[in-house]
């Protein structure tokens, strides 16, 4: 993985913290990670066909099967 820098408003901050101490995630590099990828799912691979990419299939295989998509 590599190291991505971002600023983001106090109230996401203040946001992700609510959700890891409500033990939905352990830390806020899960938390974006999973923004993330729900993002990327919903706007770009999911208006594509499945493809031959091995990534992308073994991505949609976690999602379909709900087994967490993380490091």
């Amino acid at each position: 993985m590599k190291v991505v820098t971002i600023c983001l408003p106090e109230s996401y901050i203040d946001g992700m913290d609510k959700l890891i101490k409500q033990a939905m995630y352990p830390n806020r590099s899960e938390v974006i990670r999973i923004a993330i990828r729900d993002l990327l799912v919903d706007e770009l691979w999911g208006k594509h066909q499945k493809s031959g990419s091995p990534l992308l299939m073994q991505l949609e295989q976690m999602i379909e099967s709900g087994e967490p998509v993380s490091d």
